[in-house]
């Protein structure tokens, strides 16, 4: 920096060291704090909110964002590899439209893990945390709910259609999300009575409050050490003051949109869903899941690429990256996309390709995020990461300090266990904006 610092005598510049009095209260040490400062992590924290893209079944790498056009035909494929408005940069031809934003987001190539089964390799991705029998590792969306908060009308984390699983993990229910329980449609409201937070409805909900009150009622404040009881309390003022408030009406309003921003999307389930996500950010949600199944594609890879899943994703991921910079929201929205695993670079007997966490990718975009490249690489025949692997946790540390919050904070588990954030994942430099 060209500005002049003011420096106190250990060398710790004067305003950084009046922050460190705020820091003991969110678990960051001093230490920390300069070696984050000294990386320049902390000043390009720029994401405010999320979308977390989830490509349920494992995408394959090949076929999507990792092309090998020189590999025997076996490992190739049909599909062959176009440019991206990004020089140098090429992905899958069934890609057209997300060809056209390359410059939004980062590729990363050559992630690898070794879990292959869908529900280990999901809550690796999902958390940034190898499973462990033992924990419960908590989602992204519910650290970001838990570390940005949430307007008293808007919740702070919600899944279109829904998350699946213990998506708040040890954190406890009340940083989980609210599922809309379905895919909004066109130019159609979603009616916010039908929706749902872990498959409660407001009727449930009116039943729950009339529970705990004759609970607390008859037991004082032991109900309040009841950390289960104490969130789905906090769920239910949450869940009526959404339902109830305006301003969440009019973001689950479809019709509510300018005919500019609908016009980028498809009406497709999944572009909807996008659109869906831009309007929740846009209202004050800090994190929001969008899935998209239809992956696992052991056989007939192809044909249901080309036809069935590849347009629509394509079509809804570039519309979301054109709306929320439309919006102006692009510079401090993250956009994170994922599958569990990638698939076989070899093509089995039935056309299709089969599970495959050795190499992968992950797409980063928008908040603090450097677009328009690629990061990692993976070898020849796309079967490994060529030189150096990119892991979930070091994608999981980057997503989080982009988001500005310091992965190696330390939760307490219900039982008094001290856990970090993202255990052993390191920033990605390249990527910080």
């Amino acid at each position: 920096m060209s500005m002049k610092k003011t420096m106190c005598c250990d060398g710790v510049n004067r305003r950084d060291f009046l922050r460190v009095g705020a820091l003991a209260g969110i678990g960051m040490s001093l230490s920390r704090y300069l070696a984050l400062a000294e990386a320049g992590e902390l000043s390009t924290a720029k994401g405010k909110a999320a979308i977390f893209i989830r490509l349920a079944g494992g995408p394959s790498h090949l076929d999507t964002f990792d092309p090998k056009p020189d590999a025997p035909s076996d490992i190739r494929g049909e599909f062959k590899p176009i440019s991206t408005n990004v020089p140098g940069i090429q992905i899958s031809e069934c890609l057209p439209k997300l060809a056209q934003v390359a410059d939004k987001f980062a590729i990363l190539r050559g992630v690898s893990h070794t879990l292959a089964a869908h529900e280990l390799g999901s809550l690796y991705m999902n958390t940034g945390n190898r499973p462990l029998p033992s924990i419960a590792f908590p989602s992204y969306g519910a650290v970001v709910s838990k570390e940005l908060g949430a307007s008293p009308d808007m919740p702070a984390f919600a899944a279109i259609p829904s998350m699946g699983g213990n998506a708040a993990g040890y954190l406890g229910v009340e940083y989980g999300p609210l599922e809309t329980g379905a895919v909004p449609r066109p130019g159609q409201p979603v009616k916010i009575r039908g929706l749902t937070l872990n498959g409660i409805t407001l009727e449930e909900i009116d039943r729950r409050q009339n529970l705990l009150q004759r609970y607390d009622t008859a037991f004082g404040q032991m109900a309040h050490e009841d950390q289960l009881l104490a969130g789905m309390d906090q769920f239910g003022r949450k869940a009526y003051a959404m339902m109830r408030s305006g301003k969440a009406r009019e973001a689950f309003d479809m019709s509510k949109e300018s005919q500019g921003i609908t016009s980028l999307f498809a009406d497709d389930s999944f572009s909807q869903s996008c659109l869906l996500a831009s309007r929740l950010v846009e209202s004050g949600v800090k994190f929001v899941t969008v899935q998209l199944g239809g992956w696992d594609t052991h056989s007939d890879n192809f044909n249901l690429l080309r036809n069935k899943v590849l347009p629509g994703f394509d079509a809804g991921l570039a519309g979301l990256f054109r709306a929320l910079d439309s919006k102006g929201l692009l510079a401090t929205t993250n956009v994170f996309v994922t599958g569990e695993f990638g698939r076989t670079p070899k093509i089995n007997k039935n056309a299709g390709r089969d599970h495959y966490p050795r190499s992968m990718f992950c797409l980063l975009g928008g908040g603090g995020i450097k677009g328009g490249q690629v990061v990692g690489e993976s070898d020849a025949k796309a079967e490994q990461p060529k030189d150096k692997p990119i892991t979930p946790d070091d994608v999981a540390a980057t997503f989080y300090t982009t988001m500005g919050i310091d992965p190696t904070k330390e939760y307490r588990t219900p039982g008094g266990r001290p856990v970090m954030i993202v255990r052993y994942g390191n920033v990605i430099k390249q990527l910080i904006a």
